[in-house]
């Protein structure tokens, strides 16, 4: 028993002078790995302050042997990188290649769609003709018409009887044989006044007979909404024979999510794909937002007005519609190189010689992987678009103070010429590709002036006689003018010919 005790005690003690000496040396090699070298020098003679891994920057070691937490081979920290006066954090550019650090220049350009939503196609309200018995009568015929049947211009509807303007007609041409010319012209004034067409009365004239028939036809093509005459009814003066809806444009209406209602402007281009036509896309331009949201949907609807050429849109299709995407150009990032911390909006600068600073950005639209800088950058300045939070965690380390907005805002004398410069007369080459009584549609080649991309824009016309004798396709060089937001087109030419 005593023995027994004894070799108990002995084992006690061994195991409590293991325990201490194991944690001696867990502290000395904590310490190691925590501390910093002091006086450490690479071969070119460079201070070595630690070691570290840019995936992990918090934990410094002391030697380059060590591996980070994240099982990652270390680089050093040099006392001298930071020693340049320029602003910013500098990053070795072999550490930059292996990080897969890319960048992208700020430049102009048109955003790509940025809401896409779904619409249905639907007649043009505002293409309506009401079709009218201008004299009451009787239905002497009608043409086998009926509701939803496509017409053509000039189509007719029914023959009209009306026996009033047999009368009338007799008088005129009883004044017109006995050569009186002024009772003759004003018992012709009267024909009219009783509603008979002037190709009745040319008809008059030349047969130097009554006519009581007349034939009512439609005076657009397009669709018969309604139809509301019958063979051998009696109609009363104004009477509503037919309505037809004209085909020659058509209405998309959009439902877009209210949040992003926002975001719409009226006069703006936009987009459908149409599923009967696969790979076809059809260009308009957004009309109105209407005032009245879905309760349901919670959606407002946006109208597009769409050219049909050849009547291939059917009221009641079903669209996808590509919204946001406005002619003008705009500073724009890849998206990736944003950074939103919540309270702003930061991207990482590419300084140049491998120095890099944070910018605060106000950020407009987003769409097609691009965003669009309202302010905080200027065109041609360079931004992180990968690897932009390794570069953002260096730059805290650093404390480095993060760029505001208005320090990328050009000086005074420089703002006024840069806005003399803009409001000048610019030229450009182009295709015209829609003409309006006070706009005109031009796919233009760069303006290298203002910093614009090759893209189709819509523009302002000076004087509406400037495209008088040009149609679309025409090849052509104009002169425009740009104030704010808008563009003012003040002479064209054919491309390689006169006026």
């Amino acid at each position: 028993m005593t023995l027994d005790k004894s070799l108990k005690l002995r084992i006690a003690a061994a195991i409590g002078v293991a325990s201490l000496a194991a944690g001696a040396g867990g502290y000395f090699l904590a310490e190691q790995t925590s501390a910093a070298p002091s006086g450490a020098a690479a071969k070119d003679g460079r201070k070595i302050l630690y070691w570290y891994d840019p995936m992990v920057p918090t934990e410094h070691y002391d030697n380059p042997d060590t591996l980070s937490s994240m099982g990652m081979k270390t680089i050093p920290k040099y006392a001298d990188e930071d020693g340049n006066s320029a602003p910013g954090v500098k990053i070795d550019p072999r550490v930059m290649q292996n990080l897969g650090i890319r960048t992208a220049t700020a430049q102009m350009g048109t955003l790509r769609s940025s809401i896409d939503v779904t619409g249905t196609i639907d007649f043009n309200q505002r293409d309506v003709a009401v079709i009218q018995a201008r004299s009451g009568g009787f239905v002497q015929r009608t043409y086998g018409r009926a509701p939803s049947d496509l017409v053509r211009r000039g189509a007719p509807i029914a023959d009209l009887l009306v026996p009033e303007w047999g009368g009338a007609q007799a008088e005129y041409l009883a004044l017109r044989r006995a050569g009186n010319q002024s009772l003759a012209a004003a018992a012709r004034e009267r024909l009219k006044l009783l509603g008979m067409p002037e190709g009745l009365i040319a008809r008059v004239d030349r047969t130097g007979r009554e006519q009581n028939v007349v034939t009512i036809s439609t005076p657009v093509s397009g669709v018969i909404q309604t139809l509301d005459v019958r063979s051998g009814m009696t109609l009363a003066a104004g009477q509503t024979l037919a309505q037809v809806n004209g085909l020659g444009t058509v209405w998309l209406n959009a439902a877009v999510p209210e949040a992003q209602a926002g975001q719409i402007r009226v006069g703006e281009t936009a987009a459908a794909d149409v599923a009967s036509y696969p790979g076809e896309r059809f260009t308009g331009r957004v009309i109105a937002v209407l005032p009245t949201a879905a309760e349901a949907s919670r959606t407002l609807t946006v109208r597009i007005e769409l050219a049909n050429r050849g009547g291939r849109l059917k009221p009641g299709m079903f669209a996808t519609v590509h919204l946001g995407q406005s002619g003008e150009p705009h500073l724009l990032v890849p998206s990736e190189a944003v950074i939103r911390t919540g309270k702003r909006d930061i991207v990482m600068l590419a300084t140049g010689n491998g120095r890099f600073q944070p910018a605060e950005v106000k950020l407009g639209r987003e769409g097609g992987g691009q965003t669009e800088i309202l302010d905080g950058l200027a065109a041609g300045e360079k931004v992180v678009a990968s690897g932009q939070f390794l570069v953002d965690s260096e730059a805290s380390l650093s404390n480095l103070q993060v760029r505001p907005l208005d320090a990328s805002r050009p000086a005074p004398a420089d703002s006024a010429k840069k806005a003399q410069d803009a409001s000048a007369d610019h030229s450009a080459t182009g295709k015209i590709e829609a003409i309006k009584p006070n706009a005109i549609t031009i796919s233009h080649e760069p303006v290298p002036a203002l910093q614009w991309p090759a893209m189709t824009m819509t523009f302002a016309l000076a004087k509406p006689e400037l495209a008088r004798g040009f149609k679309t396709g025409d090849r052509i060089t104009f002169h425009f003018r740009k104030q704010g937001r808008s563009q003012t087109v003040t002479s064209i030419a054919r491309a390689g010919g006169g006026q």
